[in-house]
Order: C-alpha cells, then sequence, then structure tokens
C-alpha cells in the first residue's frame, strides 16, 4: 500500500473517532481534535501523492499529536476508542517514521 493511502485512511480513522466521542459523549474537544489530526493526515497525504514538500512531515506530525493524546488516555481509561486509536497512531509512527528515516 502507498504511503499516501495510508494517510487517507488513518485520516478517515481519525476523524471517524473524533465524530463517534462526540457522538457517545458530546464532547466537543474530541471532534475538534479528531478533524483536526485528520485534517492533518489528509493534508500530509494529498502532498505525498503530489510529490509535494513536507508531507511525510505533515503526517508524522498527525501520528504524534494522536500518539500523546491518545496512548496515555488508553492506558488510563482502559476503553476501546482511545486503545484503537492510540494503535493508529502507532502504525502511522511507524510507517512515516520509516519514510522519514529514508528520506
Amino acid at each position: 500500500m502507498a504511503l499516501h493511502q495510508i494517510a487517507f485512511i488513518l485520516a478517515g480513522l481519525t476523524a471517524g473517532g473524533g465524530i463517534t466521542g462526540y457522538v457517545r459523549a458530546g464532547s466537543i474537544p474530541s471532534i475538534a481534535a479528531g478533524c483536526s489530526v485528520g485534517l492533518l493526515y489528509a493534508l500530509g497525504g494529498y502532498r505525498i501523492q503530489n510529490r509535494q514538500p513536507y508531507g511525510i512531515e505533515l503526517a508524522l506530525l498527525a501520528s504524534v499529536v494522536l500518539a500523546g493524546s491518545s496512548i496515555p488516555r488508553a492506558i488510563k481509561t482502559q476503553k476501546p476508542l482511545p486503545a484503537g486509536l492510540g494503535v493508529l497512531a502507532l502504525f502511522g509512527l511507524y510507517n512515516f517514521g520509516m519514510a522519514f528515516a529514508n528520506k
């Protein structure tokens, strides 16, 4: 799977997680954070697809932000949604981190 496709998938899943947090708990910060991180992934994927600079860096930044917010929450609450977002963050960190290192 191409790197830009991974970014687009993570964008949708991250935004979906934020929307789910809003639907379940009425949390406006969840929808704002999910859509913001999803936008970073989508912008990174777009830039990667069009061979523009800073695409990998944007996707890597989105993964760092997602990991920083979801992994501690997953450990604290033991709930499936933050745990799933943490797994997505680790997946993104690995893929975009390797792409950045090999750049």
